[in-house]
């Protein structure tokens, strides 16, 4: 029998319901002060079959499209202020989530430590490690706090990535006797189960499943087949039509955004830059563009020109500084050409964020900062979140402060060779680009990467030093990434109505208790979300499996890519920067396409206003530039995957089963992906080597 919160809609009641007239897939969203009324008098809950604000004026359920339709429609409005003492609710459940996502949170000062320790032979003192980290961890969350009324508070300040989590809660923790309730919970916990018994299989027994190419089977003779459709192994092809079982990959774990809740708009134009990069790295290899064809079809590491490993030490001095007479004797060095267009395509996005935030939300932002500074309420969610005590902005003022001296005083203590200046020049990137990629993040679901603005400006203002480098990428690049998490779990506090007294103080705690313990527990190397709790581990990964980690492709359990990328960065620029990239210079290409990237969306916004009826506002033009290198590193042979998933969730299910859509879809996500990180959580120290011995399944045809 179908449950109703209210009869159905009659003609009176559907006036009630305010025209929904921009899409949330479009991207184009809008403050609406109906939001508040409908915050007030909406009945129903998630689990609810039937409600007035779901159906349309034919009296079905209209498909989920706006800001105020995620939410009002997706995420309860329910609150109880006085919760009882001595139970599990769902306030303590996000609290301690928060509390653990800022563990998880990218620490980039551990790949500073691991490339130190691979690349140089340096070993960081633990006083100076534990403060670096705290330092760095804690300057963004001041940052970012302070930032919080126009990149937390806003209706379209959404966060898709969150929609999975926040249903989870409501879940387990709303209307636990409710039949409806109950059988969104059964749902949940059988996917849950389900995927952590079959990961088992593409992870450990049967590897294979993990990319299945029918045009590799037919001719493994072809170095092209491979290179085109191969993508099972780390670095070894694009995966183009290659089918992915494994949900580490396939899930917003892995390389995708996240199939099953990034908007389609964002997807699109993800697969849509991602067909350029397949054109893109083939057309260069073939025509040996920048000597593509002495190196790896996919790499992230230095090369001499004959194809041979570059010795970086060679050409540094003994404070680990450029010397150009050795330079000259041993050579620049090359990049494989698929790695220059990754860098091509990371500026391209950098321009074109800036520009596409002006154009789209610039008037949107200023708008709800004058609210803010007037009083309003302009969120049905932060309407709730009244009867609570704010966090006065002194809190984030003073975080902000005492990061600062402790950063100061580990730049000198830690010989980073970063001066005073450059510590200040890299927090004011960080502070300037913020609003910007926070906004492109919270409505798309993408997050633009500036690791390669900050380097290039830090090889520009203290050249010829990789290791002050390294250091100007820490405070300049993960000041930002530190705030974007801030602000993420802010909202999801907003969303489940958490006091922001409480939501401050697990985020600080967790950042200054994880740093402290990170030199005695840790995670693994092998992903960027390691998060502050990896030096002891990192320590024993290197000292056990350092071949692997210098290696190209690594192996299916342990890979260093990412201190590689990091490491080769920090050479070519804080050592080369100058030479490679200069005007003239062999990569020159790569710092010019930051102005390129500013005239990407101005034809796509042209377009819109003249022919608003193309859709080309639906055009995310950062992913668009960004998927420019989407394929450079890691397994590919997902993409073709995700794609299809992403196709049928957010289109077919949003459009044509919008009921299902609400009430299963954002579960289903939480479930997959919750029931694989478990699993890998159990694998990795069962039998994955976390323990310190790997545990090898016999070889057969899988």
């Amino acid at each position: 029998m179908v449950t109703t919160t209210e009869a159905l809609p009659t003609p009176s009641a559907q006036h009630d319901v305010p025209e929904q007239t921009r899409s949330f897939i479009d991207e184009k969203h809008d403050e609406k002060r109906e939001s508040i009324e409908i915050a007030e008098s909406l009945k129903g809950d998630v689990y609810d079959d039937l409600r007035v604000i779901d159906m349309d004026e034919n009296g079905k359920e209209r498909p989920i499209e706006t800001d105020i339709d995620i939410a009002t429609r997706l995420i309860s409005l329910e609150d109880e202020p006085t919760l009882p003492a001595f139970t599990f609710h769902l306030k303590e459940h996000v609290a301690i989530t928060i509390f653990a996502s800022t563990a998880a949170e990218s620490a980039l000062a551990i790949s500073i430590f691991a490339a130190d320790d691979l690349y140089y032979g340096l070993h960081p003192n633990v006083g100076v490690g534990i403060f670096t980290l705290i330092g760095s961890q804690l300057m963004g969350y001041g940052l970012g706090g302070i930032m919080r009324s126009f990149l937390v508070y806003p209706t379209y300040i959404v966060f898709p990535n969150l929609l999975p989590t926040v249903q989870l809660f409501d879940a387990l923790h709303r209307g636990k006797k409710i039949m409806l309730q109950k059988k969104r919970v059964k749902f949940f916990w059988l996917v849950f189960i389900g995927i952590f018994v079959w990961e088992w299989f593409p992870e450990y027994i049967a590897p294979t499943l993990t990319g299945i190419s029918i045009f590799c089977l037919a001719n493994q003779d072809s170095p092209w087949f491979t290179r085109i459709f191969g993508g099972a192994a780390g670095n070894e092809g694009l995966g183009v039509f290659s089918l992915c079982l494994d949900w580490n990959y396939v899930g917003s774990g892995g390389g995708s955004l996240g199939a099953l809740f990034t908007p389609l708009s964002t997807q699109l134009s993800l697969y849509s830059g991602t067909a350029i990069c397949i054109i893109a790295f083939c057309a260069c290899y073939a025509r040996n563009t920048w000597n593509g064809q002495n190196f790896p079809f996919l790499s992230q590491a230095l090369f001499n020109e004959n194809g041979t490993r570059y010795n970086q030490l060679a050409i540094l001095d003994d404070k680990f500084r450029l010397d150009p007479a050795k330079l000259a004797e041993v050579g620049l060095p090359w990049f494989a050409s698929s790695q220059v267009l990754t860098r091509i395509g990371s500026n391209l996005a950098i321009g074109a964020t800036i520009m596409h935030v002006v154009i789209w939300y610039g008037k949107d932002i200023v708008d709800v900062i004058k609210k803010y500074r007037a009083g309003e309420t302009y969120d049905p969610h932060l309407a709730k979140m009244k009867v609570y005590s704010e966090v006065p902005m002194w809190w984030y003022i003073l975080t902000f402060i005492g990061s600062f001296a402790m950063a100061m005083a580990t730049l000198y203590t830690g010989h980073s060779g970063l001066p005073w200046w450059g510590l200040i020049v890299g927090i004011i990137i960080a502070t300037i680009f913020l609003p910007f990629v926070i906004t492109v993040y919270a409505i798309t679901g993408f997050s633009p990467n500036l690791q390669s603005l900050v380097q290039m400006l830090g090889a520009a203002m203290i050249p010829g030093n990789p290791q002050a480098n390294m250091y100007f990428t820490l405070y300049g690049y993960n000041t930002l990434e530190q705030a974007r998490g801030l602000i993420r779990d802010l909202k999801m506090g907003q969303y489940t109505k958490l006091p922001p007294r409480v939501t401050f103080t697990v985020q600080a705690l967790g950042a200054v208790v994880v740093c402290l313990m990170a030199f005695r527990i840790t995670l693994t190397l092998t992903s960027q979300k390691g998060g502050l709790l990896n030096y002891i581990i990192m320590k024993v990964i290197i000292n056990t499996h350092r071949e692997i980690l210098l290696d190209v492709q690594g192996s299916n359990v342990w890979s260093g890519q990412q201190v590689q990328s990091f490491n080769s960065d920090a050479i070519s620029w804080g050592a080369l920067g100058n030479v490679l990239y200069a005007p003239g210079g062999r990569y020159a290409i790569v710092p010019f396409s930051i102005l390129i990237g500013l005239a990407v969306p101005i034809p796509f916004w042209l377009l819109h206003r003249f022919f608003p009826k193309l859709g080309a506002n639906k055009v995310v033009t950062p992913v668009l530039c960004w998927t420019l290198g989407y394929l450079s590193v890691g397994i590919n042979s997902s993409v073709f995957t995700t794609f299809c998933l992403a196709v049928f969730s957010q289109y077919y299910l949003r459009r044509y089963r919008p009921r299902w859509f609400r009430k299963y879809n954002f579960l289903l996500s939480a479930a997959l992906d919750g029931g694989t990180q478990v699993m890998v959580f159990v694998f990795t120290f069962a039998v994955g080597g976390g323990s310190g011995k790997v545990i090898n399944m016999p070889t057969w045809a899988l």
